[in-house]
């Protein structure tokens, strides 16, 4: 019994970590346009949705930046996702009795996972934001330097001011996650990776606890029968997606709270926040409860793929088949 938990546990691992970065892999570029929506303030919107997002960024910076910030992700996303649903696995089996949960025990599963993910999500998505928002803060910057312009050369028609405007535009700073690591070691100690922290907990907790007990429900409702307990891979791969998706957008408000919070550079007149009550309050007063669903849908569909991607490796049992576990 010891050696068959002490070979599951890497197994499960390696489940998490090959999941997580494949599906980081496919959604990277909708998780940016998810940061780049949410950071938008009112009367400053660079993009209108996704894909007018996504365009722009191609336009501006390369097929490339579309992924910008994902070598922090792709690095961190293993350990991340292995740390996810391995101890969903562990506590609901700690708390299983004779094979069997309650909803409250696999609510309670989940739960826990969610606070044990944050170590590793915290830094991740800090240093991830800040690369991937970077390149919304130099289109800004870039549309409040042509204004200027155009005001200085008194009001010359948008034509003109394009043709001879020849003050160079701001470009977008390459800083790298080691850069942002060390300056904030620097200068604010461990404690800076953190910022957000509250947020991360407010929005992974009940992520986890909304999806573990749904994907768990839907996953057996694929059995063939209560004798064979197998599941086909796209059963696992739909429930997955549609858990995700449900989860996702549950927790959208309380993402957009981590974003804001997480984002250390702002744009001209955007305001800053002193803790999570203090964000909450001022984009309920200048934004409207509207604010607080920016990006949701790119949410779900960064999410739904990424954990029926994870899922479907899970289940399937791709570490096990590599350590040689399995039949």
């Amino acid at each position: 019994m010891a050696q068959q938990q002490q070979i599951s546990l890497p197994a499960k691992l390696i489940n998490g970590g090959i999941a997580g970065m494949v599906g980081v892999t496919c959604v990277f570029p909708i998780d940016l346009a998810k940061t780049r929506l949410q950071n938008q303030r009112s009367g400053q919107q660079l993009y209108k949705n996704m894909m007018d997002c996504l365009i722009k960024t191609v336009k501006s910076e390369g097929y490339f930046g579309m992924y910008r910030g994902a070598a922090v992700n792709l690095t961190l996303v293993t350990p991340e996702k292995a740390i996810k649903l391995a101890a969903n696995d562990f506590f609901r089996q700690q708390l299983s009795k004779d094979g069997r949960l309650t909803v409250f025990k696999e609510m309670l599963a989940g739960c826990c996972a969610g606070m044990c993910q944050v170590i590793i999500t915290t830094p991740m998505e800090m240093l991830k934001i800040q690369l991937q928002d970077a390149g919304r803060l130099a289109a800004q910057q870039r549309g409040v330097t042509s204004v200027v312009s155009a005001l200085k050369m008194g009001g010359t028609s948008g034509v003109l001011s394009r043709s001879y405007n020849t003050s160079p535009a701001p470009q977008i700073m390459r800083v790298s996650a080691t850069q942002i690591t060390r300056e904030l070691l620097r200068t604010k100690g461990v404690k800076g990776l953190y910022r957000g922290l509250g947020a991360t907990l407010m929005r992974d907790i009940p992520f986890s606890v909304v999806y573990f007990p749904l994907f768990a429900h839907l996953h057996h409702l694929g059995r063939h029968s209560p004798e064979d307990p197998a599941v086909p891979f796209y059963w696992s791969f739909m429930s997955g997606c549609l858990a995700g998706c449900i989860a996702a957008v549950t927790v959208s408000p309380f993402d957009v709270v981590k974003t804001r919070l997480q984002s250390l550079k702002k744009g001209a007149n955007e305001e800053t926040y002193n803790g999570v009550v203090d964000c909450i309050r001022k984009i309920l007063r200048k934004e409207g409860l509207g604010a607080f669903l920016k990006g949701a849908s790119c949410r779900a569909l960064v999410i739904a793929p990424l954990f029926g991607i994870a899922q479907v490796v899970y289940v399937v049992g791709v570490g096990e088949y590599l350590l040689g576990c399995t039949p």
